[in-house]
This record gives structure tokens, sequence and C-alpha cells, in this order.
């Protein structure tokens, strides 16, 4: 995840480039660093450097950086015959290197060669079988021909091998999901949870699917997480403060007669309204109306 200063510094330094300040390797360098992909822009700012000999001499060993970088962009902008350049340009340079060979990899599969994309992942990791980018990139293949239950399958197995991979693990959660496979979604966010307890995205994304599989105890723990989304945001997270009033309406709707429940349940309730209200009125006047009104269907607001 990007950090917000360092977007802003991105755009600030893609702008200055867009407009002919200058900086464009500092802005592809920035780019490599924050693991983005802004493709039309490096492959445009790449290629300019890449053509120009004196500029591109002024790189030294960086200059193979940036026709790898040039191959990324270009495959995802589908302009194939400029990663095919870029890829035969890194071969003649560097012909028994596995990186430059993962890219070849990667080119059979932006044509749509999947079957012998396959092949020529399946040759490399006979000889290095925990490589972690080509296990990730099968992942990749299964999902674009549509293959769920492969990906799944091939997610589970590298996480085996690579547990503290968490990017691996909220995709697994996110794949879950999409297949409404809740209780396997809830392992994954509890992995990520437990490695990572200050993230808020991973208790929201926990409790909404606690909060969409119901039942009296998994709201009662979705409104635990999304009162914990809102603590690490400084209570401006719109989604939880809404999800602590849906999972406290919920609870007492399911907890009849047991006063201190559902007092409890109706005070957090109360506390995330106005919290709402609050962040509509400076936010979103324009929508506070209609705010009020699902309030009102709570049975909260004025």
């Amino acid at each position: 995840m990007v950090a917000a200063a360092e977007e802003a510094q991105l755009d600030r330094l893609e702008s200055q480039v867009e407009n002919g300040g200058g900086g464009a390797w500092e802005y592809l360098s920035l780019v490599r660093k924050l693991k983005v992909r802004r493709s039309d822009k490096v492959l445009k700012h790449g290629l300019s450097i890449l053509n120009d000999p004196k500029t591109r001499s002024k790189l030294g060993g960086e200059e193979w950086t940036l026709y790898e970088q040039v191959a990324v962009a270009a495959m995802d902008c589908q302009q194939l015959d400029v990663a095919e350049d870029c890829i035969k340009t890194l071969s003649k340079k560097f012909p028994a290197s596995i990186r430059v060979a993962r890219l070849g990899g990667m080119l059979l599969e932006a044509r749509g060669a999947w079957a012998e994309a396959e092949k020529a992942y399946a040759t490399l990791l006979e000889d290095n079988p925990l490589d972690q980018i080509i296990q990730k990139r099968k992942v990749a293949m299964a999902k674009a021909q549509g293959n769920i239950s492969a990906a799944v399958e091939y997610l589970n197995k590298y996480l085996e091998i690579f547990m503290a991979d968490y990017d691996a693990w909220r995709e697994l959660a996110e794949i879950y999901v999409s297949q409404q496979m809740y209780k396997q979604a809830t392992f994954c966010y509890e992995e990520l949870i437990l490695s990572q307890p200050i993230v808020p995205q991973y208790h929201l994304a926990y409790a909404e699917v606690l909060y969409t599989m119901g039942g009296l105890e998994n709201l009662q723990t979705a409104k635990k997480y999304f009162a914990s989304t809102i603590q690490l945001t400084g209570g401006k997270n719109t989604r939880a403060l809404y999800g602590v009033c849906l999972c406290s309406m919920a609870i007492s709707q399911l907890t009849k007669g047991r006063n201190k429940e559902e007092k409890e349940s109706s005070e957090l309730q109360s506390l995330a309204a106005e919290a709402l209200m609050k962040d509509y009125k400076h936010r979103a006047s324009g929508k506070l109306p209609l705010l009020t009104s699902v309030l009102k269907n709570m049975k909260l607001g004025s």
C-alpha cells in the first residue's frame, strides 16, 4: 500500500514530466520503488529515454532495469512488439537469466498462448521450484482463463511455503469472497490481522465478511472489528461507522429481552450515528437528508 505522501510526490513528478519539466528518470525510479503500475506513462517516458542514445548511456547498469520496466509496461498496454524488442535486447545481454526468461513467459501470457506459457514456467520451476514470481504467474494465468478453482489451489500451495506473503493471503481472501466461500475468507483475514494487527483494511474486510455471514456470534465479532477499524482510522472510516450501526441493529433484533446486550448495542450504535452525521455535515452536506432517512429507518437520529 502506497502512503499518501508518496503518492502525492509521484503525482507531482508525473505532472512535471508531462509538462516538459524534466525528471523522467526520477519519475520512473519512483514508480519502481513504490511498486505501482502507471503503465501508459512508464511506456511513454521509458521509451523516450531508451530511444535517445545519449540519455540512455548516462544510466549505466540501470539501462537494463529500464528495459525490463518498459517491457512490463508495454505488455500492460498491449504493445507486444515493443515488449518483444525489449526482451530480445535483454536476452542478448543476459542469455542465461531466469529473470529475462520470466519476461518471456509473461509475453506468452499477454499473447494468450497459455499452454506455451505454462510449459515455459514449468521448465523454469524444475530448476527453481521456490521461485515466488513464477508461482504467482501461475495464479494470474488461472484467473485470466477464468479457472478460479485452479487459482485457489495454486494460492493455497503457494501459502504453504510462503506464509508471510500478505498480498497472497489478501488475494485468496478476495477470491473466496467472490465465490461466497465466507468461512474460508475469514480464515485468510484472521491470518492477516494476526500478522499485521494495525492495518485497518484487514479489520474492515473481516468485519464485512462476518456481517454477511450473519448469526449472533458473527455479528458480535463483526461489530468489534468495525469498532477497531474506527479506532485505527481515528474515527474517519465511513463504512466502519455504518457497519457498527447495522451490526448493532441486527444484534438488538436478535437479543430482545437481554437488556444488557441490547443497551450496549444501542449506545454504540448511537455514537456511530452521531459520528456519521458529523462527518457528512463536513464532507457531504448534500447527502445529509439521505443519511438522516437511513438512520431514521434504523430508529436513530432526529
